[in-house]
């Protein structure tokens, strides 16, 4: 059994990491956008907006954060866990969006050749800047993650390692820009930038579709593949336990919710019935650690 304080002391290292990402989120997106407005580049403009949405994301993770750990009570039987999926998708349909706007001020460029670039030490200086505090925000957000098993966090992590390549991608860009300045031969390097552009809402893309899938099931309750399968052998394989049968799983947030029924004897006591239950649930627990775990314990019908 947990002690009272670890939930608090969880929740302010939760709390703490995500306060620390937006505070990272604020200064990347005021950074970027004003070096993109200076220099006319639409691949850093473009990370500006994606930074502006991680801050937005970033938001949203820190409601999520404080109030998904918040206690079951009378409305809410399986607790607010909820609540961090649901924070996932609303940061992965903020991405899309932005992605749709960056597709077409990149095809826009790439059509009218409307391309004015001022490459300069700053807008490097500012991508290089980005990808070490995005580097070093991924980390501490997906070890926190993992540690709490919080997709809120996770999904905040991801955005910030879609960053790192994004960042890579739009430095690619201006490196092709200015040699497309010191050679006229290679003037078709000039719309680099733009296809930089391009290249970021490709990894955001993806990235955010695999982030939409896995919050779609999580709210749909998708049970992980192979785990039902899984824990009816860990049951079935206990003494006095004849079968194991209608095993449903479900997450609510980071906290597991596992309800099975068991054939037993039906002549033992009731004592001895409440022990076979805790020897099932123990068990269930040794594969998914602290799941709440409901036994339903039925009289062998073969007996009868």
């Amino acid at each position: 059994m947990e002690t009272a304080d670890i939930p608090v002391h969880k929740n302010q290292e939760k709390w703490s990491v995500a306060l620390s990402s937006v505070l990272a989120a604020s200064a990347l997106t005021l950074l970027k956008m004003i070096v993109g407005l200076i220099t006319g580049s639409l691949g850093i403009l473009a990370e500006a907006a994606h930074s502006g949405l991680d801050l937005v994301a970033g938001l949203m993770t820190l409601f999520a954060v404080r109030f998904s750990d918040r206690p079951a009570d009378h409305t809410h039987h399986y607790g607010h866990g909820k609540v961090e999926n649901l924070s996932a998708l609303f940061e992965t349909l903020l991405l899309l969006g932005t992605c749709a706007w960056i597709l077409y001020e990149a095809v826009h460029r790439l059509v009218t050749h409307e391309i004015h670039i001022d490459v300069n030490v700053w807008a490097f200086l500012v991508m290089g800047i980005s990808i070490v505090i995005d580097l070093s925000r991924s980390r501490a957000l997906y070890r926190v993650a993992h540690r709490f098993k919080s997709q809120a966090l996770e999904a905040d992590a991801l955005h910030f390692r879609t960053d790192i390549w994004s960042s890579s991608v739009v430095i690619l860009g201006l490196v092709c820009v200015v040699i497309a300045r010191k050679i006229p031969n290679l003037s078709f390097f000039y719309h680099a930038d733009a296809i930089a552009a391009i290249g970021v809402v490709l990894i955001v893309l993806y990235i955010s579709g695999k982030l939409a899938i896995r919050t779609v099931q999580a709210l749909l309750d998708v049970a992980p593949t192979g785990l039902q399968r899984k824990i009816i052998d860990e049951v079935e394989a206990l003494p006095g336990i004849r079968n194991c049968h209608d095993v449903r799983i479900r997450y609510s947030g980071a906290q597991p919710f596992v309800d099975v029924h068991v054939f037993v004897d039906g002549d033992q006591t009731l004592s001895e019935a409440h022990y076979l239950t805790e020897q099932v649930e123990q068990a269930i627990q040794k594969l998914i650690p602290r799941a709440d775990v409901l036994v339903h314990p039925e009289p062998d019908p073969k007996k009868d």
